[in-house]
């Protein structure tokens, strides 16, 4: 078994269990991508079995703190099903979840949704990718399923010197499947969608939107970023008079009209525009229009802490225009998705567009990713999403 020893004082964020070792800390030592490593202190006392990736900062991701532990296709068996098996803790309404949420669930790199009877998974790492063919079968034992399809095609990928790579890994079939979201359907492709086909973390601020707009009566919903329609189907669940939905992308607007004559809903109900957000805002402050309820979930501006300044501006201005637009007593859901924005910072940027503004809210809620998306005590980056619902005074 190969080595890795750490500079004096590096062992730290091990002692408290964080799984990552960056590049910076370790003082000797090396091995193959997603090989497994030794990884002593500095005085060489043992401290975890972790994945090797000699191309990323990441330089190894830690499999077990367990000394005795024996990193092979059983133990990774067992991590898969006790990962499985924690979802039925988590009372999802929907046939469609998260199933695998890398580090948090103990499976560096490794991401797994269900949508059906199909699994779709990224490996976004050495450490998944060098187990691949263990965890596709590990997977499909596990929950009794036998398709399963792979969307390693993301930029995250490159970071580990990974080619990308996408197609059936286990079984075929169509990949163009319906879920059931709470009381509605909607449709994914696997294939093509983003991440792994749907924004699943999402599934509890749909209904939670679906009840504001029930319970307050929304008239004027806007939806920026909609993609597919998610957040519109639920406003229209809820009752809502009147839905207009913004994305710059014509076809996920198309499956979003879908997706009302899908559910049943009056398509004058649902108006749907393929346009800039941040150019249409401005035009609708121009022209007057207001708002009782505005989602914003814009896309991933800050992978990292490095493009969390630039990012800010970006999240800055269109919420300061979002709340220029809501009407006294209206209702903000907005969001961030970026890893390098925590929620103490995502808060700052909501409330300093509020001054520029001339806005003050309530903050009714904090929100983040659906429970199936689990942060950890030990793994705090797995808190990505986070959101706010704020009612303008």
């Amino acid at each position: 078994m190969k080595t890795i020893r750490l500079k004096d004082g590096k062992e730290r964020s091990l002692l408290r269990r964080h799984p990552w070792i960056f590049e910076s800390a370790i003082a000797r030592g090396g091995a193959d991508p997603g090989e497994t490593v030794r990884v002593e202190s500095h005085a060489g006392q043992f401290l975890a079995w972790a994945a090797f990736s000699p191309a990323s900062k990441i330089r190894a991701r830690v499999w077990s703190f367990d000394e005795s532990q024996r990193i092979d296709a059983p133990f990774l068996a067992s991590v898969c099903t006790r990962a499985i098996a924690a979802r039925a803790r988590f009372n999802i309404r929907s046939d469609a979840m998260r199933l695998v949420h890398g580090e948090s669930d103990g499976l560096p790199g490794l991401i797994v949704d269900r949508y059906g009877d199909t699994l779709v998974a990224q490996f976004l790492s050495s450490a998944a990718e060098r187990w691949k063919a263990v965890l596709a079968d590990a997977l499909l034992v596990a929950t009794g399923l036998s398709r399963l399809y792979e969307r390693s095609d993301t930029g995250s990928r490159s970071l580990e010197a990974l080619p990308s790579a996408a197609g059936w890994l286990r079984g075929t079939g169509a990949t163009e499947l319906t879920l059931s979201e709470h009381d509605w359907k909607l449709k994914v492709d696997i294939a093509n969608g983003h991440k792994t086909g749907f924004y699943l973390d999402q599934r509890d601020s749909r209904q939670k939107f679906r009840e504001h707009a029930h319970r307050l009566g929304f008239q004027r919903v806007l939806n920026c970023y909609c993609y597919t329609g998610g957040f519109t189907i639920a406003a229209l669940a809820g009752g809502a008079a009147q839905v207009l939905s913004i994305d710059s992308s014509a076809p996920a607007l198309e499956q979003a009209r879908a997706h009302v004559a899908l559910n049943g809903f009056d398509a004058t109900r649902a108006d749907f525009l393929d346009a800039d957000v941040n150019a249409s805002l401005r035009r609708f402050i121009e022209e007057g229009r207001t708002f009782d309820a505005i989602v914003l979930d814009p896309p991933k501006l800050a992978p990292t802490a490095a493009h969390a300044e630039r990012a800010a501006r970006a999240y800055k201005d269109i919420n300061r225009l979002a709340l220029k637009l809501l009407e006294p007593g209206g209702v903000l859901f907005t969001y961030s998705c970026s890893g390098g924005i925590s929620a103490d910072l995502f808060h700052k940027i909501v409330a300093s567009a509020g001054v520029d503004a001339g806005v003050d809210g309530y903050i009714t809620e904090r929100l983040g990713g659906a429970p199936d998306h689990p942060m950890t005590l030990v793994f705090p980056e797995g808190e990505y999403l986070k959101g706010l619902v704020v009612v303008r005074r």
